[in-house]
Parts: structure tokens; sequence; C-alpha cells
């Protein structure tokens, strides 16, 4: 039988995405979450980690930039590492030691509506302002550069003349808590 792939999750927020999975990879053969780590000490993901018995390592900006972080990634022996909900930018050292293995999901259809400071709310809000008739998500390969690695997978929403700021995160999220376990298996598939 082959050995589950170590996947390590990095958050920053409330981890809706990292419970999901967390709770898809529970008891599988296929992938096991290694570990949660977070830039902040007191966001409900790390708490979420902790409940669910999932190891957590809580980091400074610092030590992502001086490389403790990406030695803690490879003393777990991370297959993949996921992006979920995290808002600091991986420094180009560390996206070139793990090229291909870190994945990150955005809430637009790259590329539109990505880049510095194109997260949550904000991205949403720029899609309702520029009257797009649909969104949806993006799953790439994170490279030194926000939002521009390849391409894994995208799924689009249609988007309503009425839909709300809020409307529109909530089809997001749906498009997030069905599609994000399935990449995720076909990446640790191959």
């Amino acid at each position: 039988m082959k050995k589950p792939k170590n996947i390590v999750i990095f958050v920053s927020g409330n981890g809706s995405n990292m419970s999901n999975l967390i709770t898809h990879f529970e008891g599988r053969t296929d992938g096991n979450i290694e570990a949660v780590f977070s830039n902040k000490k007191e966001c409900l993901g790390i708490e979420n980690a902790q409940k669910m018995g999932v190891n957590t390592v809580v980091f400074s900006k610092q030590e992502l930039e001086e490389g403790n972080v990406a030695e803690l990634v490879q003393l777990l022996n991370a297959d993949l590492i996921v992006l979920a909900g995290f808002l600091l930018k991986i420094p180009k050292e560390f996206t070139s030691q793990f090229e291909n293995k870190i994945v990150n999901v955005h809430p637009s259809l790259l590329p539109k509506f990505g880049g510095k400071g194109m997260y949550g709310r904000h991205v949403h809000q720029a899609v309702i302002e520029a009257s797009e008739t649909k969104s949806g998500i993006s799953f790439h390969y994170v490279n030194e550069n926000y939002d521009e690695g390849n391409l894994i997978a995208q799924f689009e929403c249609s988007i309503d003349p009425t839909d709300t700021i809020e409307d529109l995160q909530k089809k997001i999220q749906e498009l997030e808590r069905k599609h994000f376990p399935e990449v995720l298996e076909k990446l640790i598939a191959q």
C-alpha cells in the first residue's frame, strides 16, 4: 500500500477551507493533513485545527522570510503545501524550494482580479463593480508573484445583476467547499 501524501495547510483567518480539508482527509489512505501553519496566533483557523487534533505551528513574517518556516515544512516531509486563506506573500526562496508543491485557491477567474491586495471581499467587490456576469475560483501553483503561478483548475459561477458582494461570496465559498478536496485528491494522486 502506498504511503499517504503529507499535506501542510497555511491559514491566516477563519480556516473554513482548512476545516473542510481536515474533515475530508481524516482516515483516508491517500493524504494526511500533517500540520496547519499560520502567521496569526489568534486566528480561528489555528484554534479549529487544534480542536480537530491537527498539529499547529505559528510563525512570524520574519521567520517566513528567513527560511525557518521552509525548514519546518521540509522536516515534515510535505508533499503538498496548501494556502487556504493565507495572506502573506511567500518569498521566492520558499517557492523555488517547493516548486509545483504549493497550491493556492483564489476567489476569481484568474488572470482577472488577481494581484496584491486582491483577496476576499476586495475581489468580490471588484468583480461586482466591473459588472461581470461570471466569477469563480482558480487553483494555481504559487510562485514569487501574487496569483501568477500556473493554473491547475478553474470553476465558475454566474453572477445575477442583483447579486451583492455577500451573495457572490456565498457562491464562491460553495465552489471552494465542493472543489477544494477533489482538486487536492487529483494532485496527490500524480
